[in-house]
């Protein structure tokens, strides 16, 4: 097995708060004393021979590590996790810098971050090449999923019927009425072409006001249900939409383009064996088994571990 490739000039920019033991026998994600660092950029790393599988700081993201990491522990190979380490801004230095092997990404998503001028890819092969052409030399993609998750601009149920939205609305149609509206979202929300930029440009969409919130996560889903705001950047899997009947607005102008699952790692730290176990979960992973997943863990409170362990063994990859 190929070992990670970690220089140890970068140990001042390593992750702090994390579990960093190799034992492969256990994710701190299942025991819930391994959250994400306060700073990211301050820790040893886990040991040369572990692959190191980090995640975002929102429960999809965690529960995607807990899959990855868990494919490749079948496999034999040694396997430490990084979970809720923060957004995509701080992670994508982590996997450059070797402090992350494995990360979950969405590729319609890192191709905006990659590249705002991008133009929205015709598919997710289309996805992949534009992301690999601006993609750091020291990095790759392995094969994207069926499954998608992608951001989306999504009002409260208050807010479709004072307004007349339903699911065949557009974006456009909530610009008409945007200076009344107030928007929620991550930080990063503020500043990415996918988000308050893109709305502005694509649909002339300004709201009222912006809320700081998280990302797509409990604070959005609850200030939005309680009409803290009207509209907000959800997950389009996220188990909170059927349930409080929120309203997901169409994106004609793909925006949000694609978001298919798709691995990003350390072209050096990982071997054959772990690259083709990672593209075999992506054979497998479909929308529908990962919005299941996702009910049982954000719904149903299902440890995040046990569910990735157990959707493995049914697919024959646990």
């Amino acid at each position: 097995m190929a070992a990670i490739v970690i220089a140890a000039t970068t140990a001042a920019a390593l992750l702090a708060g994390c579990s960093d033991s190799s034992d492969s026998s256990s994710s701190p994600s299942s025991s819930g004393s391994a959250k994400g660092p306060k700073d990211p950029l301050a820790a040893a790393p886990a040991s040369g021979d572990t692959v190191v599988v980090g995640s975002n700081n929102f429960a999809e993201s965690v529960l995607l590590m807990d899959i990855y990491g868990e494919a490749l522990k079948a496999k034999g190979i040694k396997v430490g996790y990084k979970p809720d380490i923060g957004s995509r801004e701080i992670t994508y230095g982590l996997v450059k810098n070797g402090s992350l092997t494995v990360l979950p990404e969405y590729n319609g998503s890192l191709l905006a971050y990659l590249d705002k001028s991008a133009p929205a890819p015709a598919s997710a092969e289309a996805a992949t090449a534009a992301i690999k052409a601006k993609l750091d030399p020291k990095l790759t993609m392995l094969d994207p999923a069926a499954a998608e998750d992608k951001d989306s601009l999504t009002v409260n149920a208050a807010t479709a019927a004072k307004y007349h939205l339903t699911s065949q609305s557009t974006i456009a149609d909530l610009a008409k009425v945007g200076s009344d509206i107030a928007i929620g979202g991550s930080s990063e929300f503020q500043t990415r072409q996918q988000g308050l930029v893109g709305l502005k440009s694509q649909y002339g969409l300004v709201p009222k006001s912006f809320k700081t919130l998280d990302a797509g996560g409990p604070l959005t889903v609850a200030a939005l249900k309680n009409n803290n705001v009207q509209a907000a950047d959800v997950f389009s899997t996220d188990a909170s939409v059927a349930r409080e009947k929120f309203v997901v607005l169409q994106d004609p102008k793909k925006l949000f383009g694609f978001a298919n699952v798709q691995p990003m790692v350390s072209k050096t730290g990982l071997s054959p064996e772990g690259v083709a176990a990672l593209n075999a979960v992506s054979a497998k992973l479909d929308t529908k088994a990962l919005l299941d997943m996702d009910d049982q863990v954000q719904n149903q409170k299902k440890d995040p571990l046990d569910v990735a362990q157990a959707w493995l063994k049914s697919v024959g990859l646990g």
